[in-house]
């Protein structure tokens, strides 16, 4: 509970109100934050990467060593629109990094017959907004062919990388987050990093994960994260969260580029409020992390959840539910939820749309004086 001046603190800010910018999201050019880098055991030397080129990186490393892994989609032959595979055709040559057709429907159901047959494919969709041709392959093929053939059969060796998100300009068709149709299918792993750190470690994880995984990639992210990556191979387990910041009044959640905009809320609020915040990233969204969260929330008592994706039926409403019947008790506020709106993504309007900090900040501020 909040007592004396803190509270007042609070409540002398509920007055004020701020409006949203394309600079100030995601902690722009406008509002740099320093995002904590993970911790990698036993690390060895470092290079500084972006997230996409921490990304090839991995891909790099995966090709190596596994001579049934191959690479393919739409333009990834020369690098891809985002870079992720440049190089990777020069060095292992047109048969394992290949282009494919303009056809998502085909390129996840050619990436499980690969697997299938013992191949290690890591397939891209160009943008997470194009994987809706592909939803059968994946939904109804992928995430059902080890229980279909009782377990004589899968294509758990099988990653699919796709690029989600608001980026400032992409519009309805270029900045869509599609996770939860997902996260709701037994059989599938769902995984969005935000650093260029975990981006590798994650993503050699997945390609070497004995389940399908959706592997959704910040592009907001792909430039502007830049670290000290490890250049060796090291894996980050899935279905791990990270606890970015200890605090011990309110646990903020998020993932993928949302991390930046939510570490910005909770400086904001802990510089304003007087307040300590738990800062949790997911990381993955199927399966996720319920002790982490659980164990943080009943420390905590108050509840932030916040994605870019529409909040009807978005993931921040499965956590929640969870959160509910895990924590009841120990709930000091009810749980807030800080999603985009139930609208297609809008172009002119981005701005208004993303849940920002500024959005997550007043959540804090209302869940705190509660």
């Amino acid at each position: 509970m909040l007592r004396g001046n803190n509270i007042k603190k609070v409540n002398s800010l509920l007055v004020r109100s701020f409006h949203s910018t394309v600079g100030n999201r995601s902690g722009g050019p406008s509002t740099p934050i320093n995002y904590p880098s993970l911790e990698i055991e036993n690390a060895g030397e470092k290079q500084k990467m972006n997230l996409f080129q921490a990304i090839n990186n991995g891909m790099d490393i995966a090709m190596q060593k596994d001579s049934k892994a191959v690479v393919f989609g739409e333009d990834v032959g020369f690098g891809g629109v985002f870079r992720c595979t440049v190089g990777l055709r020069d060095k292992y040559g047109a048969s394992r990094v290949f282009n494919t057709p303009l056809c998502e429907q085909g390129i996840a159901g050619f990436a499980i017959g690969l697997a299938a047959q013992g191949a290690t494919p890591i397939a891209e969709i160009q943008f997470a907004d194009y994987i809706f041709p592909a939803f059968d392959q994946i939904v109804n093929e992928a995430a059902k062919y080890r229980y279909r053939s009782g377990g004589q059969f899968d294509c758990g060796s099988l990653t699919i990388r796709s690029p989600y998100g608001a980026v400032g300009h992409g519009g309805h068709y270029h900045s869509q987050s599609p996770e939860s149709y997902f996260g709701h299918t037994p059989g599938l792993k769902v995984v969005i990093p935000s650093t260029p750190i975990e981006a590798k470690g994650l993503l050699l994880a997945s390609i070497r994960e004995k389940d399908p995984v959706i592997f959704f990639e910040p592009k907001l992210m792909y430039r502007s994260a830049v670290e000290e990556v490890p250049i060796g191979d090291y894996e980050i387990p899935l279905g791990k969260a990270r606890i970015v910041k200890e605090g011990k009044d309110i646990t903020i959640i998020g993932w993928g580029a949302q991390m930046r905009v939510l570490l910005q809320a909770v400086n904001m609020a802990e510089e304003k409020l007087g307040i300590s915040c738990e800062l949790i990233d997911l990381r993955t969204i199927q399966p996720w992390d319920v002790e982490t969260v659980v164990e943080s929330v009943k420390k905590t008592g108050r509840v932030v959840i916040s994605h870019e994706a529409p909040k009807t039926g978005g993931w921040a409403a499965e956590i929640s539910a969870t959160i509910q019947e895990r924590c009841f008790l120990h709930l000091e506020a009810p749980i807030q939820r800080v999603c985009g709106y139930d609208t297609p993504f809008p172009l002119i309007f981005e701005k208004f749309y993303v849940p920002d900090h500024l959005k997550n900040f007043e959540s804090i501020k209302k869940t705190m004086v509660y």
